[in-house]
């Protein structure tokens, strides 16, 4: 399984740990000097979850178009890392499930 991230900063982080997972949201979304407002995990297959500061979740797949988009909000911290742990360890199916929204 190969996934990639991208912290508040713009630095791309290949295949973090649970901890720096967790830290790279949880603190990189707290951040008050954040050049970006959002932190992205992107797995091999495609899908996608971007968190935004705020507790906005945008779930896609970024190589194919026709899949849609799909958003939650109001996403509490812990289910934001529990969400990307899920889909950095290849549950696509499982972060899938949650009740996401599509976009129009």
């Amino acid at each position: 399984m190969t996934y990639f991230m991208y912290d508040v900063h713009g630095n791309a982080v290949d295949e973090p740990d649970a901890a720096t997972l967790r830290t790279l949201v949880v603190d990189g979304l707290a951040d008050p000097e954040a050049v970006n407002p959002e932190v992205s995990l992107t797995h091999e297959s495609g899908w996608s979850l971007t968190a935004y500061a705020g507790g906005l979740l945008l779930w896609e797949n970024v190589e194919d178009e026709e899949a849609g988009a799909a958003t939650l909000d109001e996403v509490e911290g812990e289910e934001v890392v529990r969400l990307f742990g899920l889909l950095a360890e290849g549950e696509v199916a499982k972060v899938a499930g949650v009740g996401w929204q599509k976009s129009a």
